[in-house]
């Protein structure tokens, strides 16, 4: 059974070297933009790799001078958390979408946040802040408005500056110092170019 499929698949006796050939060139330039990309960065929890997209840096910059950076990150607000499998496809459903808009030079200098990762955002608004709608202390401020508002309004309509603040630019966050990624391109290739 296995030597009919593997048959099948193996190229006549004069096209083998070419299509090993082929294949190998696919696999090796596969293989660079993983490493230009930085792929493997992405399975982490660390804002940083969130600027690896220059486009990325007011957003970056202004969560940092914010309040939810000492407790927060990227993917605890902008990840659903209900289970680990919807966690990391959307994840990569997500990168797989920004990183053909950026491969395709499609991205928009302005970032808007999507329709569903606005419910993903308002989901994790209300599980990290459950405890403002449990505290007595609270009860009276907060449980009549959230009840009246959750179905119809996002946080962000009355909270409209947390966590980014007024993200438009970096002039919205002067002397904001953005991690810069590093270059992919090899030190002796950056001497050739130099010569």
């Amino acid at each position: 059974m296995i030597k009919k499929i593997t048959k099948g698949l193996t190229p006549p006796g004069n096209w083998r070297v070419p299509v090993i050939l082929i294949l190998g060139i696919f696999t090796g330039l596969g293989a660079y933009s993983v490493y230009l990309s930085k792929a493997w960065s992405y399975l982490s929890e660390d804002p940083k790799t969130c600027v690896n997209c220059h486009i990325m840096a007011p957003q970056y910059a202004t969560w940092n001078h914010g309040s939810h950076r000492e407790v927060a990150n990227c993917n605890d607000c902008h990840v659903p958390h209900d289970n680990i499998f919807n966690k990391y496809y959307f994840k990569a459903k997500d990168g797989l979408n920004h990183a053909t808009l950026f491969t395709m030079r499609a991205e928009r200098q302005v970032i808007f946040i999507g329709k569903e990762g606005k419910e993903v955002v308002k989901e994790n608004c209300i599980r990290c802040h459950t405890n403002l709608f449990e505290q007595s202390k609270l009860i009276s401020q907060t449980k009549g408005n959230y009840q009246v508002h959750n179905t119809d309004r996002k946080c962000w309509e009355c909270h409209r500056e947390i966590p980014h603040g007024r993200v438009s630019s970096l002039s919205s966050v002067p002397n904001a110092k953005v991690p810069v990624p590093e270059s992919p391109v090899p030190e002796w290739l950056k001497e050739l170019v130099k010569k």
